[in-house]
């Protein structure tokens, strides 16, 4: 697994970089301090992953992820950072990372790294506890005026609640592939990019 690793604290990318690549599953092809290193190297390593902090001059993380992710919608970017921000968390879910991580729970990010390269996204106990009350909206949204159908809207709830497309088919009796068609066409009625902006999308909106 490549990935690139970018903090503005030189101890932690060394440290992390040595860290990461003891057991040979990980190859840190290059490290930076900024959100403009981030932005730079993704385009020269186009690395599996890039490994990013927050906090940093003169562009920070979210802005090297929005970015990253706006010249190429497939690259997986998790967020690692000493500060557990609500607004930090909505931010990275609302900008398409795949994972937002404390540097303080650092035994897991190796497993994190793992998860993201193999599709999964990963957010920390901590950060995943917050999420649904940090996304709590007072109004009721109206799904049919982008035409989401019942069925559909029934798919976004499980998708919500956590759920995978195999999970999903069990519970409505349909096939992984009609789960999977379904959740393209409501991406693309919602204009979104993924399924964890849609979970974003429906805790912002109930």
């Amino acid at each position: 697994m490549d990935i690139i690793i970018i903090d503005d604290d030189f101890l932690v990318t060394t440290a992390l970089k040595t860290i990461l690549e003891a057991d040979g599953k990980v190859n840190v092809l290059a490290t930076g301090s900024n959100g403009e290193d981030a932005i730079r190297l993704y385009r020269e390593y186009h690395p599996d992953i890039v490994l990013t902090d927050i906090q940093m001059q003169p562009m920070n993380g979210l802005q090297a992820t929005e970015a990253i992710l706006s010249e190429d919608k497939e690259a997986k970017v998790i967020l690692l950072t000493t500060f557990s921000d609500d607004e930090y968390i909505i931010s990275a879910l609302k900008c398409g990372a795949k994972g937002y991580l404390l540097k303080s729970d650092y035994e897991s990010i190796l497993p994190a790294l793992e998860a993201v390269d193999s599709g999964q996204t990963v957010f920390g106990t901590e950060i995943i506890s917050k999420i649904p009350d940090l996304l709590q909206h007072t109004s009721r949204f109206d799904y049919t005026e982008y035409g989401i159908s019942e069925k559909e809207l029934e798919i976004i709830e499980w998708i919500a609640q956590g759920y995978s497309n195999k999970e999903i088919a069990g519970e409505l009796f349909l096939s992984e592939g009609t789960v999977r068609n379904y959740l393209s066409s409501i991406l693309d009625k919602l204009h979104l990019r993924d399924r964890t902006q849609l979970a974003v999308f429906y805790y912002q909106h109930k």
